[in-house]
């Protein structure tokens, strides 16, 4: 299970609550490493608690395009975190090659200024850049074929899979490419209601690990109508008897 994350939005409101208390509540579970979101707003925290409760950040999620780059990448650094990816880009830039290529064309900027901090970039996907097809190819993997080979992706394959994609076979084209992944289930809706612990859902999770056995896997819930730590410890005890 070191290849195992959980992404803090998951307990957002715990976290903004009580940051400690959330992070011994995840090291509980079992998790060794966090996906931290909005990295230079909860960089104070992350500095102290994480080594306080065992944990790590290998990734995290904070908006760098149009973003003071420079100062992200900074805080990324104290916080011991290897890989910053924007998480979002909004659906209507994902329709016309030429916006796609602006958006490699800042994301490989990007990489150019974390490169000075020691530091790594990558993209998060929704449901949009799959569904959006450019000349029978999803707009994501246009955007991977634009993209430097020092910036990496991390794909969600619950939205990949609301996106109409086949998750792993899009892994699988993906190969190397692939940095880290979402893991999530539940029933595909765009608005992320249904969302279920890891395997009991239509999500093909056990196909999904399979085809990228090497990237970092992050349990993630959007929204979850249950107890959001039972659930979490469910993923986690399912990622852990598909890894047995």
């Amino acid at each position: 299970m070191s290849r195992t994350s959980v992404q803090l939005y998951s307990v957002r409101d715990a976290f903004a609550a009580d940051p400690s208390d959330t992070l011994r509540r995840l090291a509980a579970i079992g998790f060794t490493h966090v996906e931290p979101y909005g990295v230079l707003e909860n960089a104070d925290v992350l500095r102290t608690a994480l080594p306080e409760h065992g944990l790590t950040a290998p990734t995290a999620h904070a908006q760098l395009i149009g973003a003071d780059q420079a100062a992200v990448f900074a805080a990324a650094a104290e916080c011991g975190i290897e890989v910053v990816i924007d998480p979002h880009v909004d659906a209507e830039r994902w329709r016309d090659p030429a916006d796609i290529a602006a958006t490699a064309s800042a994301l490989n900027a990007a990489a150019r200024v974390a490169a000075e901090h020691g530091v790594r970039v990558g993209y998060h996907n929704h449901w949009w850049e799959l569904a959006s097809r450019i000349d029978g190819r999803s707009a994501f993997e246009v955007l991977a074929d634009r993209l430097d080979p020092e910036v990496v992706l991390e794909v969600d394959t619950y939205w990949a899979t609301v996106g109409g994609e086949d998750a792993p076979a899009l892994l699988r084209r993906l190969g190397d490419r692939v940095h880290a992944i979402h893991v999530k289930d539940g029933g595909l809706a765009q608005d992320a209601s249904g969302q279920v612990p890891a395997g009991q859902g239509r999500v093909p999770v056990a196909e999904v690990l399979a085809a990228a056995p090497h990237a970092l896997r992050v349990v993630e819930f959007d929204a979850y109508d249950g107890d959001l730590f039972a659930g979490l410890a469910e993923s986690y005890a399912f990622l852990a008897e598909v890894a047995a």
